[in-house]
C-alpha cells in the first residue's frame, strides 16, 4: 500500500498570447498580484504557429513566458486556470480576447498545461479544467509529445523549459524538498 505525501511544489509558467500591450500589462499585474513576481520573462515574439487566435485577437500577436518566483502545490492548476480565464475575460474588449494565458506547473520530470477543452489524452481535474501532460524530462531534455502543441515542442521552449528546471531544482535543493 502507498502512503500519501504531500506534493513537491511546482513552478508556475504562463505561456501568454498578445495583441494589446496595455492589456498583457494588466495581466501580468493581475497575475503578480495572485502569485507574486516572475523570476523569469522571455522575449516577445511574433506568434507565426497558428492562425487559430487571428479572428478574435488580430493579425499582429506576440507570444512570450512568464515563470514565477514562488512555488506552488502543483494541485492548484486548475483554481489558476479559472483565475486566468476570469483575467482574459476581464480585459477582452467587445468580447474579443486581447491576451490569452495559458498557464502551467513545472515539475522536475514533467511540464502540465491547463485547459478547458477534454481530449483523450487529458486528465479532469475539477470545475471544467483539464490537465495535459505536454513535455516530459528524460536523458537530459525535455520531449514533446504527439499532442504538444508545435510552439511548445519547438525546440527553443524546450530548451528555455530545461533552464527554468535547472532553476527549479535550485530552489527544491534550497527548501529542502530534493
Amino acid at each position: 500500500m502507498g502512503i500519501e505525501k504531500e506534493f513537491i511544489p511546482e513552478r508556475l509558467i504562463v505561456g501568454v498570447l498578445s495583441s494589446d500591450a496595455e492589456a498583457e500589462i494588466a495581466a501580468l499585474d493581475a497575475m503578480i498580484g495572485l502569485h507574486g513576481p516572475l523570476c523569469f520573462q522571455s522575449d516577445k515574439e511574433p506568434f507565426l504557429w497558428t492562425r487559430y487566435y487571428c479572428p478574435e485577437m488580430g493579425e499582429d500577436i506576440l507570444r512570450s513566458y512568464w515563470a514565477f518566483g514562488e512555488l506552488i502545490d502543483p494541485s492548484r492548476l486548475s483554481i489558476i486556470k479559472r483565475a486566468t480565464n476570469s483575467i482574459e475575460q476581464r480585459l477582452a474588449r467587445n468580447g474579443c480576447r486581447l491576451v490569452n494565458l495559458d498557464p502551467g506547473m513545472l515539475g522536475t520530470a514533467r511540464f502540465c498545461l491547463a485547459t478547458t477543452k477534454d481530449r483523450s489524452h487529458r486528465i479532469p481535474l475539477s470545475d471544467g479544467i483539464y490537465a495535459e501532460l505536454t513535455l516530459i524530462f528524460e536523458h537530459g531534455e525535455f520531449k514533446a509529445l504527439p499532442w504538444t502543441y508545435p510552439d511548445w515542442a519547438s525546440v527553443p521552449v524546450r530548451n528555455m523549459m530545461t533552464a527554468l528546471r535547472a532553476g527549479l531544482l535550485g530552489d527544491l535543493r534550497h527548501l529542502h524538498f530534493l
